[in-house]
């Protein structure tokens, strides 16, 4: 009997010539379509890899056979499906780890009892890690070591109550140097200085894995935060980075549990004690509503602006962001300014905001990372109260910014997927357009193609302000073939003008990469080399678009053009013929190959000389001078070159045509004037 889905299809009628399962239609066969859905079902159910395995295909019958193209159709669309869960997967990680430090946050704002954020803390470290234990430790100045404070999924006493003395084991390095450590095998590794104690502690609790991150309050460590494995393995940056965030958020449940006993303490001292307590409890309730309004902020997604503007309101002065690379990210309340590198240097070491000229400046930190600082104008005077305010609203606007990062990290890699699928051609030309506009790139308008070029900026220094420039203007950026290339719109390719349609390639886009040349050459302070091509329209024509601006942009450089940008059309008639001639060693050949050979054969520098004679305007002393040697030497080795290409050779016509092609043979060939074209 049919089944129903047969049943169905020969209600509906079969289209002939359709696959209904025999895999020798046109299409995929309905075998394949049904595994396809079943993929997708997959993944909203959140399945596990192993699930999304192709079925084998029976030896007869119908359905996807192992050589035939509905196995291929399935085997992609199965690779396809478990990228993307790997996708949602790194999401999800991501999300967490966000939320629960956000959930860590506002239990700072609303917890007043130490030990209940601490356990909170350490729990929620076990939970993001992923780790068996976590615990954590607090400095005894008075014993001169450190001790266990809380602990999560321990389960030996002796670990629960063990002490260690500063420069003991990994926690006491920790707590000694300030610095995170971790250890994939504590056991055997040598760095830390072993004792019966601690090592007894640790084995009794089956301790392999440890990594530990210090709580600090300025410059003064008063703990550790620990997290550990029972077997062993590496700690990734990202791990340190998130237990060092906890790491400050603890420091800050602790001084706010220190302060209020001081104002305790301070309620039975004499009237001006009484002040002081009052002052105090003034100070931290502002804090702690200035903590509650700028995490809010943050947990209702907005953005650096916002939280520039909540800074200054709060602490009355203004209010500027920058991040690690001193790039201004917000302001409010003050003009531009790059932050003082002296001060930023200090504040990240000592953990603390420090002064500069009147201006408070504190580093953005996740843990020992630079994220970026902020600086507070107007405000010289800011008290110890204000000032450990503008300490946690650097707390919290390191929480923005890892976010921020972690959407623009994905962001870039599906650009920069794109980018590298629009240039190479490989990628299915249908899906690109699709896939464009999901990241605002719309590719059925005409776009330009740029390669850059920085002699004196590092490569990321380059990228970084190629996306800039990308994210502003809804185009691409990205590294291709360990070029920096970039993609944008005509109408948005130069500031406030657009390039609109041009007769050609190469044509019409010159002016904007000119523009483009001077705007990234002056946010890196130095020259950049631009070449375009463009404008194109559709994705088969990015392929020829890229390798045309990579032609240009390698003409410009070895025409000592560097720090400018062009297109071929804008080089005369050597671009002309860059972009037009397909067989330019063929050129160079017909034209040079004799006196090409001989230098070849003899290691002699009739290339050169010829090259230097046409440069000196045809004048043998000038072209003598500029050669360091005697001008009958040029005058003989002139006679060579006489005798090589024929008597004619310094007729205007051929003599044209002898500096285009060594013109050619220098841009081609740029780092050897002997190099030989393909015969």
């Amino acid at each position: 009997m049919p089944t129903t889905g047969d049943t169905a299809s020969a209600g509906r009628g079969a289209r002939p010539g359709a696959d209904t399962g025999s895999g020798t239609g046109a299409g995929p066969s309905w075998t394949a379509l049904r595994h396809l859905r079943h993929l997708l079902d997959l993944l909203d159910q959140g399945a596990p890899a192993e699930q999304f395995a192709p079925p084998a295909a029976p030896a007869r019958g119908p359905g996807p056979h192992p050589d035939g193209p509905d196995a291929a159709v399935v085997a992609e669309a199965t690779r396809v499906a478990l990228r993307i869960r790997r996708t949602l997967g790194q999401h999800r990680r991501r999300e967490a780890e966000l939320a629960a430090l956000f959930d860590t946050a506002g239990d700072l704002a609303r917890l007043r009892d130490l030990d209940a954020v601490l356990k909170a803390i350490v729990h929620r470290a076990k939970l993001l890690l992923g780790t068996d234990v976590t615990y954590l430790s607090l400095n005894d100045d008075e014993a001169g070591d450190t001790y266990m404070r809380v602990t999560d999924g321990s389960v030996s006493a002796a670990f629960q109550q063990v002490r260690l003395g500063m420069g003991e084991g990994l926690g006491g390095l920790v707590a000694s140097t300030a610095r995170p450590y971790s250890t994939g095998d504590y056991r055997d590794d040598r760095r830390f200085r072993h004792t019966s104690t601690i090592d007894g502690a640790v084995t009794e609790e089956g301790l392999r894995a440890i990594l530990g991150v210090p709580l600090r309050l300025g410059t003064r460590v008063i703990g550790v935060l620990y997290a550990a494995d029972r077997t062993a393995r590496a700690f990734t940056p990202d791990e340190v980075a998130l237990l060092s965030s906890l790491a400050d958020h603890a420091a800050i449940a602790i001084d706010s549990a220190r302060l209020l006993e001081e104002t305790r303490s301070a309620l039975v001292d004499l009237n001006e004690a009484s002040r002081t307590i009052e002052a105090h409890s003034d100070a931290m309730r502002r804090a702690e509503d200035a903590h509650d309004r700028l995490t809010d902020l943050v947990l209702r997604g907005a953005d650096i602006a916002d939280v520039a503007t909540a800074i200054g309101t709060v602490l009355q002065g203004g209010t500027l962001i920058h991040d690690a690379d001193g790039t201004e990210l917000a302001r409010s309340g003050t003009d531009s300014g790059q932050p003082p590198a002296l001060a930023v240097t200090a504040s990240r070491t000592g953990g603390r905001a420090v002064s500069a000229d009147g201006t408070w400046v504190c580093a953005v930190l996740a843990g020992p990372e630079l994220l970026g600082s902020i600086a507070l104008t107007g405000r010289p005077d800011l008290g110890d109260a204000d000032r450990r305010l503008f300490e946690r609203a650097a707390v919290v606007t390191a929480l923005l910014l890892l976010q921020r990062r972690s959407v623009a990290e994905t962001e870039d890699r599906v650009r920069g997927e794109l980018l590298g699928d629009l240039l190479t051609g490989a990628a299915d030309p249908a899906s690109l357009p699709a896939r464009a506009r999901r990241v605002g790139v719309h590719l059925d308008h005409p776009h330009a193609v740029f390669v850059l070029h920085s002699a004196t900026a590092a490569r990321q220094r380059l990228l970084a302000a190629a996306a800039r420039v990308a994210h502003s203007r809804k185009g691409l950026a990205g590294l291709h073939h360990d070029e920096v290339v970039l993609v944008l719109p005509t109408e948005h390719t130069g500031p406030g003008q657009g390039v609109g349609p041009s007769p050609g390639p190469g044509v019409g886009v010159g002016p904007a990469a000119a523009s483009l040349a001077g705007e990234l050459g002056q946010a890196l302070a130095g020259p950049v080399t631009v070449g375009a091509a463009g404008p194109v329209t559709g994705p088969g024509r990015f392929p020829d678009a890229h390798a045309e601006a990579l032609r240009c942009r390698t003409a410009l450089r070895a025409l000592g053009r560097e720090g400018t940008g062009a297109a071929l059309g804008d080089l005369g008639f050597l671009g002309v013929l860059l972009g037009d001639q397909t067989d330019l060693g063929g050129y160079v050949r017909r034209t040079l190959g004799p006196v090409l050979d001989y230098d070849a054969r003899r290691g002699t520098e009739l290339v050169h000389t010829l090259r230097t004679y046409f440069d000196e305007g045809t004048s043998r002393s000038r072209a003598a001078e500029a050669l360091h040697v005697h001008v009958n030497t040029v005058v003989q080795r002139l006679d060579r070159i006489g005798r090589l290409l024929g008597r004619d050779w310094q007729r205007p016509e051929r003599a044209l045509e002898l500096q285009l092609a060594l013109r050619v043979h220098r841009v081609q060939w740029p780092d050897d004037s002997t190099a030989l074209p393909p015969a």
